[in-house]
């Protein structure tokens, strides 16, 4: 077998202990695991132990500013970049190391399939959702955005075949949490960069984003678990503009 160029495999994690073995456990193949880690008070740093990963301690930044300290750390310029609650399939690893023999290009995206309410999404939202991760860090780099950041490269970007698995919170309850958070930073972002007074897209932005996912993407096919995952990313759109609504009148 040809040999591949070395690749690390980086997160950044707090009090993640919950679906992490299962991250790592999929990590296995790559030449290092790096984990930046802001705090975790829970089982983490043992899990991460356990496995052999190298821990690196770092206040929070923000994602986008996390993400690129952390894979300046790494020891190898090729990186996997992935989150505690996300599973390498079987399919992607084939993939990614059979695509580091010989890589065709400096960026690669895959497929992200997501679990919700005990089921893997097939539609709207939830599927494909096309993510960058793997890619050499000397032609690319995290954006700056403390929430929803990006990879920023130039240059064309490949497709592999194979899934990432992404299992999003247990419950409900523990999801909108989540999603209460990141509303909060994206609003704050917006009004930071002086975004316009968004009257219309609090009604517009939830309309659309339903129509888009349920229907053209057709999101009804994943049933009740797609029907909730849809409203919840709707609302999400509504209290984004509203919480911006809320910071600029302040």
């Amino acid at each position: 077998m040809t040999a591949r160029l070395p690749l690390s495999a980086v997160l950044i994690t707090f009090n993640c202990a919950g679906p992490l073995r299962a991250t790592l456990e999929s990590l296995a193949f790559c030449d290092e695991i790096l984990a930046v880690d802001s705090g975790s008070t829970d089982d983490t740093l043992k899990l991460l132990a356990e496995f052999g990963v190298r821990v690196l301690s770092e206040p929070w930044r923000g994602f986008g500013p996390q993400k690129q300290f952390a894979i300046e750390q790494a020891a190898h310029d090729w990186v996997l970049c992935v989150d505690s609650d996300e599973i390498v399939s079987p399919e992607l690893r084939a993939s990614i190391e059979r695509e580091l023999q010989a890589p065709a290009n400096q960026f690669y995206e895959f497929p992200r399939r997501n679990r919700f309410l005990g089921r893997y999404l097939k539609h709207g939202e939830g599927y494909p959702d096309l993510s960058l991760r793997l890619f050499d860090r000397r032609q690319a780099r995290w954006s700056d955005d403390l929430v929803h950041e990006r990879v920023i490269t130039l240059g064309i970007v490949g497709r592999l075949s194979g899934d990432l698995l992404h299992h999003s919170e247990d419950t409900i309850e523990s999801y909108l949490a989540k999603q209460n958070r990141y509303t909060t930073l994206a609003a704050s972002a917006l009004v930071a960069e002086g975004a316009p007074m968004p009257a219309g897209k609090l009604l517009l932005s939830p309309l659309f984003r339903f129509i888009k996912f349920y229907f053209l993407r057709a999101g009804f096919l994943d049933g009740v678990p797609g029907l909730i995952h849809i409203l919840i990313g709707c609302f999400n759109s509504f209290a984004k503009y509203a919480k911006m609504v809320e910071q600029m009148r302040r």
